[in-house]
């Protein structure tokens, strides 16, 4: 049964915290000991809890906890004391992944032979055994392992055993060194560990209870519920079944079955090529034995091979800059060992197919051009002219020039408002659904080919994926998606998060949709309807999943500037994209794509298979610990503040009633239950700090204050906040060092306000009541005008003719905000003739051809930014003048182009054909 005890206080936010804090204290107590000055009983209550710990590691491990207990019975304090301290240095410097399995004893050789051989990078990792084996047995085990390993190995791992599904699972999520796991048959589920000190963390495990399943169950069980814990871990099962006894999804699940009868030499063997497998970089290796070669260049490039820069008196300072490799990897050509992105055969195909496997996709491309091409790609392989679009209005621009080249009619999504920090959040689900319904109602239905929306967005408002697709496919069974992920590429690699990504959602419900358990839920869903309401669930014989999603990967993961991927899990993409999708990538892909970019996702794919697990988590504590930093510091919150879930989020869209991530009172929530209940997640890399309280406003206090002072990037800021961001190349001294400014920040500001004489003390006041209380409106999309709409009272929009018709000067006119609102108040309609993108927020607030009214001019004019693309202050608005309006509504042609006619009912949705005129 789930666990129903109490949820105890987490002061810890995740367990590689708690376990670092355990083995700090015991080093502080064996030295307090060693003074004379300590007492036994805290350091036997720390290896008491070491003793639970260590159980998931194979170093140190239970074994040197026991001797370290017995040091300390023994009195044996001095020894104590350099044996942990041995132990926490070498967990600290990771010294002893040279070879654990080598050193005798508790401290297992001097450090200086550790750091000599960690010199030799040989890549260290741990395999996890699933058996319920007594501890001979797995001694036993361990030795035969080690006598089957060669130094000529290029890997050198070590062991951990454990003896139930549960501890599997803790094993699993804690352990990130564990990059292979052995199930043998029959293992029992429940664990003693699951409780006690490690009950905060395994929480998470709440829900999957197989206490009442057979022993025989549980090792593919436990292959399938790993696969969605750890996806990237090689699998591999131990059976006495034969093989015609074995189940299809337990030979797919795990990597390779093997037989207690078999030697381990052949399982040794298989996981070491596991290991190679995914460790290969196809074209980075391709790449750097290219540049070893002589080569004689009769091409494109003098820059490659470096020839032009070394041999010059001017600019050999850019090549002792950036070295000499660089421009030996620098080339046109795609044959001799390279590929072309456009058609790749070799290397690069070799690429994308690993880089489809690590993130979970059917289909993956690699792009140099950023997510901006990434997106246009999509869109256009996707979209014919006259097809509707449901796009979430504050996307990136990018999207809006897709709609323009696709010729699609976008309906604009409203995201709930922020007010209070001139932000907008998210789309609600409820409201997705109600514009399919007036498309529904209107005819139009037929004509929507895809849902486009942010996940994660700027300000970190995470959708629940599965939930959208779901009640959206209830409506428009064959409804394409289109997830931009350009911020949240990392979000595979974490256990909690990937649950909210693109393709972990495709893949669960291709498969969900498929089962009879599934058949039956949906057939009692659809008795139960009342008349008139609308399904929730989609049908199993009519739905089909196709998802694409866009990432950034120089953003959130390792790769230069630029690098993008496109993953697709789409099960018509062979059918009905694939070569729209080829025709729209040869379109917005350069012939001559950068080769570095290319080799940096290659690796970085690579770095994010094994080490993706633990680097995420880190990213995810260090933004955890600033949040906890700020709120806790009394001077820090004096100043600033940390805005929470509660106040990005509203309480309607939160189910588990989370308000922030951390309390003084309860410590850490469990952000396992937000991410799992609630309609919108916060992700926790994402720091919005609030300045209001300065009088500063983000953009004054992120020049003026973090960059030009002290040289401090920040993502992106908001009328009264800036956005901090952690990810995987975020270190504890970087959080430090921000910790350390914005404590001088604030003592710069205590200075500032106690020479202030009453004139500047109420000017200062002016400018907090200003970012606090005197928020600007934040304006929705109005709706396109009559001229422009898809159909009369149904929601979408040519934005492609509205853009092309302002080509014509003659078209258009300019208008200073103060005369917009006096033409507006005698009546007059104002229409957009140009995209108008303040930055921040960074999105339209005005789109060719929609209606302008009083709420987007009052924000115009109460915003106070310095960048606002599309509007210039000395000229104002470009508008359609009064004439043109009037000729687009009796459907004259302008300027040569054609004015399509838009149907008026839903037979077929097509649009008819109009003459030139």
């Amino acid at each position: 049964m789930p666990n129903t005890a109490p949820t105890p206080s987490r002061q810890y936010f995740n367990a590689a915290r708690l376990r670092s804090y355990s083995w700090n204290q015991l080093r502080m107590e064996a030295s307090a000991l060693d003074e004379g000055k300590g007492t036994e009983g805290a350091a036997k209550a720390l290896l008491h809890d070491l003793l639970t710990i260590e159980q998931y590691w194979a170093f140190p491990g239970r074994d040197r906890v026991n001797r370290l207990g017995q040091l300390l019975e023994d009195k044996e304090y001095r020894t104590l004391y350099h044996a942990v301290d041995h132990i926490v240095r070498n967990l600290v410097s990771g010294a002893f992944r040279s070879d654990p399995m080598a050193k005798d004893g508790i401290l297992g050789g001097p450090e200086e032979e550790l750091q000599e051989q960690e010199q030799e990078r040989q890549n260290y990792f741990e395999v996890l055994f699933v058996d319920e084996i007594d501890h001979e047995e797995e001694a036993a085990l361990k030795h035969s392992l080690r006598k089957s390993r060669d130094r000529s190995d290029p890997y050198t791992y070590d062991v951990v055993v454990v003896r139930t599904v549960q501890d599997a699972l803790i094993a699993l999520l804690f352990n990130h060194n564990i990059q292979a796991c052995v199930v043998r048959y029959g293992v029992p589920f429940p664990s003693a560990s699951a409780k006690g000190i490690l009950r905060p963390f395994t929480r998470t495990f709440d829900s999957i209870d197989l206490s009442d399943r057979n022993k025989s169950d549980m090792g593919p069980l436990l292959g399938k519920i790993l696969h969605e814990y750890r996806p990237e871990v090689d699998k591999y099962y131990v059976t006495d079944t034969p093989v015609t006894g074995l189940h299809d999804d337990t030979l797919k699940v795990f990597r390779r079955i093997f037989y207690r009868s078999e030697d381990l030499q052949e399982l040794h063997l298989t996981i070491l090529r596991g290991i190679r497998e995914r460790f290969e970089t196809p074209f980075f290796t391709a790449l750097k034995e290219y540049s070893k070669k002589p080569m004689g260049v009769f091409h494109a490039m003098p820059i490659s091979r470096g020839n032009s820069v070394f041999k010059s008196r001017w600019i050999h300072d850019f090549g002792e800059f950036y070295g000499r490799n660089l421009f030996l990897a620098e080339t046109s050509a795609t044959t001799g060992g390279l590929d072309s992105l456009l058609q790749p055969t070799g290397p690069l195909k070799k690429a994308q197919a690993n880089a489809s496997r690590a993130f979970g996709s059917q289909y993956t491309f690699f792009a140099t051009n950023g997510t901006s091409s990434s997106n246009k790609i999509v869109v256009q392989a996707l979209v014919e002219p006259g097809d509707v679009v449901l796009i979430d209005r504050d996307c990136h621009k990018s999207h809006h020039y897709g709609m323009l080249l696709s010729g699609a009619y976008p309906v604009y999504l409203h995201s709930y408002p922020l007010p209070k920090y001139s932000m907008y959040g998210a789309v609600p689900l409820e409201h997705i659904r109600s514009k399919l319904l007036a498309l529904k109602s209107g005819g139009r239905l037929e004509k929507v080919k895809m849902l486009l929306l942010t996940n994660s967005t700027f300000d970190g408002v995470v959708y629940n994926v599965e939930r959208v697709m779901e009640q959206v496919l209830a409506l428009k069974p064959d409804i394409v998606f289109l997830w931009d992920e350009a911020w949240f590429a990392f979000a595979r690699f974490s256990s909690v998060m990937r649950q909210r990504t693109a393709m972990h959602v495709a893949a669960k419900l291709h498969r969900k949709y498929r089962t009879p358990e599934y058949r039956e839920a949906y057939n009692a869903h659809i008795a139960a309807l009342m008349p008139g309401e609308e399904p929730r669930m989609p049908d199993p014989d009519r739905v089909r999943i196709r998802v694409y999603a866009t990432q950034s990967t120089h953003k959130t993961l390792s790769s230069l500037r630029q690098g993008s991927m496109i993953h697709i899990w789409d099960e018509d993409f062979a059918r009905k994209s694939e070569a729209a999708f080829h025709e729209a990538y040869m379109t917005h892909t350069s012939t001559s794509a950068n080769y570095q970019i290319l080799a940096s996702m290659d690796v970085g794919r690579r770095q994010v298979e094994f080490e993706g697990h633990e680097l995420v988590e880190k990213a995810i504590e260090l933004g955890m610990m600033l949040r906890r930093t700020i709120r806790e510091h009394d001077k820090l919150r004096k100043w600033f503040d940390i805005i929470t879930i509660g106040e990005l989020i509203p309480k309607e869209h939160r189910e588990s009633g989370i308000e922030g991530y951390y309390s003084r009172e309860k410590g850490w929530n469990d952000i396992e239950k937000a991410w799992a209940e609630d309609e919108f997640a916060l992700d926790p890399t994402k720091i919005n700090l609030f300045t209001g309280r300065t009088g500063i406003d983000g953009d004054t206090f992120k020049n003026q204050f973090l960059m030009d002072k002290y040289s401090i990037q920040v993502n992106k800021t908001s009328r009264n906040s800036v956005l901090f961001m952690t990810n995987i190349g975020t270190t504890r001294g970087s959080l430090a060092y921000l910790t350390k400014v914005l404590l001088e920040i604030a003592d710069d500001l205590e200075r500032r306000n106690a020479g202030m004489d009453h004139a500047e003390k109420k000017m200062h006041l002016g400018c907090i009541r200003s970012l606090v209380e005197e928020v600007p409106p934040l304006p929705d999309f109005t709706s396109f005008h009559r001229s422009f709409l898809g159909q009369p009272g149904v929601p979408g929009g040519n934005l492609r003719e509205a853009y092309f018709l302002a080509y014509k000067q003659a078209n258009c006119e300019h208008l200073k905000l103060e005369e917009c609102l006096k033409a507006m108040k005698v009546g007059r309609e104002l229409v957009s003739a140009s995209f108008v993108i303040p930055y921040p927020p960074g999105f339209p607030v005005l789109v060719p051809g929609q209606l302008i009214n009083h709420e987007i001019i009052d924000f115009l004019l109460a915003i106070d930014v310095k960048e606002i693309h599309g509007y210039r202050e000395e000229l104002g608005l470009v508008v359609f003048t009064e004439n043109t309006l009037g000729r687009q509504r009796t459907g004259t042609a302008l300027g040569g182009m054609r004015v399509p006619s838009f149907p008026t009912n839903g037979n077929d949705g097509k649009q008819k054909k109009t003459k030139d005129t």
